[in-house]
């Protein structure tokens, strides 16, 4: 009598990386879920091989390149599952990650997003340090990888993955809906997630790239973002207190000689 969770797997030339992420699904402690992958436009032709072979076991959609909200969207409408779990063909979870999931959904019906504690593997290693969950400060930072458990109900009720948002803001978006709609955030206090990270972050950080997402996210969520205007003038005072402190301590010049001590040990460091 346990809920069917289907685990949607876009891969675009990834095929190096998907076994590792389908074996960390096969050894989940909780045993009712199904796999999608959907292949989206892969050009590489050892990935193209490897998907054909994963055809054998589990379905595997192809579409023409679309991007990850696209392909994640079309393995959605395909679930079978009363949960939907999307998971990057490069990363992986713990083998409790959906025995935890449900079990916090049976205990709290109002949840819409359940997530948890995540590590980075790979070229780089380490504790993933996301902010603390909280609302409305959520409306300027996102705490909340792709790869959280959710209702496909709620996808549909949304209108799932928006397809507007770039440089992998969909998911952003997408927890915005879900907060909107009023469903509650739970984070399982366990390291459960493990992203692959490599030397080079999946997305700029520039204040040219976010603007514009942070205008979008604000087009998507007005009513959102109006009710709860208090909080961006809270935290734009802040900023600007920081600052203000920062400039009158820079103004000694024992402080600003530290300052500039520690700039230029930075800069050695950095070569």
């Amino acid at each position: 009598n346990t809920p069917i969770v289907s685990v949607i797997i876009p891969c675009y030339n990834y095929g190096k990386y998907i076994e590792q992420a389908i074996q960390s699904i096969l050894e989940q402690s909780y045993k009712n879920w199904e796999i999608i992958v959907v292949d989206d436009g892969s050009d590489d032709e050892y990935t193209i091989e490897k998907l054909e072979e994963l055809k054998k076991e589990y379905a595997v959609i192809k579409i023409d390149r679309s991007g990850p909200a696209v392909a994640r969207n079309v393995g959605i409408e395909a679930a079978k599952g009363k949960f939907i779990l999307p998971l990057d063909s490069d990363d992986t979870i713990h083998s409790d990650y959906l025995l935890e999931a449900i079990s916090a959904y049976e205990k709290k019906p109002s949840l819409g997003i359940v997530y948890c504690e995540a590590e980075f593997f790979g070229s780089m290693k380490g504790r993933w340090n996301l902010p603390k969950y909280s609302f409305p400060e959520i409306l300027l930072d996102n705490c909340i990888f792709v790869s959280a458990v959710f209702r496909k109900s709620d996808w549909k009720e949304v209108g799932g993955f928006n397809g507007n948002m770039k440089n992998e803001w969909e998911d952003y978006d997408f927890w915005l809906s879900l907060i909107e709609k009023g469903r509650d955030v739970y984070k399982i206090p366990r390291v459960m997630f493990y992203y692959r990270r490599g030397h080079v972050s999946r997305s700029s950080r520039s204040i040219e790239t976010y603007l514009p997402l942070y205008l979008q996210l604000f087009k998507n969520h007005k009513r959102l973002y109006t009710e709860n205007i208090e909080v961006l003038f809270k935290r734009h005072l802040k900023a600007r207190e920081l600052e203000e402190q920062f400039s009158i301590l820079t103004k000694n010049p024992i402080i600003y000689g530290i300052v500039r001590l520690l700039v230029s040990c930075l800069k050695f460091f950095a070569k």
